[in-house]
């Protein structure tokens, strides 16, 4: 690996934002479920929930642009469930829907941790993920169209969260917690020793901060 890339590495997952994410519901479409995560790649979001209901959410991931290879997927059984674990871990759950009660998406604090819940194509966000929500928002339209593509509009909110987060220096430092860093750095920069560790059980070795290995290469 050249130390180009490395430093490119280094500084993309510097400024990765653990306190940020999406739960895709019940996502069917290939393009969409792709495009979203090339966007939260796009905006320094790590991890990305769904509930993937009767499709594999992996599946699509063949016209991501090679998104999913620095994007982790977290599957749930039910949205109760993904909404349960989000909010135990500090996560203010805001839902994309057209409603009275909700407000304008950019009225929204995103600098707190935050999961933008985002819906099927066809009927949105179900009512157990409403009923779990803390906000409803919506984008505004002036048009005759009173909804945008799933992924349009989770693009927009998200840029909209990167646009907040940068201004209040959360993309300056990592804010990653080292021992996650630490993995994601090796798996990064070593793709083919982490899974070759991973197969065996083994750990994976210290790194020094040109990405070279520290220790005896692992055998099993």
């Amino acid at each position: 690996m050249t130390p180009e890339r490395r430093q490119r590495l280094d500084a993309v997952l510097s400024r990765r934002q653990p306190d940020l994410t999406i739960l895709a519901e019940n996502l069917h479409k290939p393009r969409n479920f792709s495009a979203l995560i090339r966007t939260c790649d796009a905006v320094g979001i790590q991890d990305v929930h769904a509930v993937p209901g009767e499709t594999n959410p992996r599946r699509h991931w063949h016209t991501s642009q090679g998104a999913e290879k620095w994007v982790e997927l977290h599957c749930h059984e039910s949205t109760g469930h993904a909404c349960d674990w989000l909010r135990q871990r500090g996560f203010q759950l805001v839902a994309a829907h057209l409603s009275e009660s909700a407000c304008d998406y950019r009225e929204v604090d995103y600098t707190k941790p935050t999961a933008l819940l985002i819906g099927t194509e066809r009927f949105g966000v179900s009512e157990r993920a409403l009923q779990q929500a803390d906000r409803l928002i919506s984008i505004p339209m002036v048009g005759m169209s009173q909804s945008l593509n799933v992924s349009v509009a989770c693009a927009i909110v998200l840029y909209e969260a990167q646009r907040q987060r940068q201004a209040a220096g959360q993309y300056d430092r990592s804010r990653m917690d080292p021992r996650t860093r630490q993995r994601l750095r090796f798996e990064w920069l070593h793709p083919k020793l982490a899974r070759f560790c991973q197969e065996r059980g083994l750990a994976y070795p210290a790194l020094d901060e040109a990405g070279n290995l520290l220790d005896t290469l692992p055998r099993g």
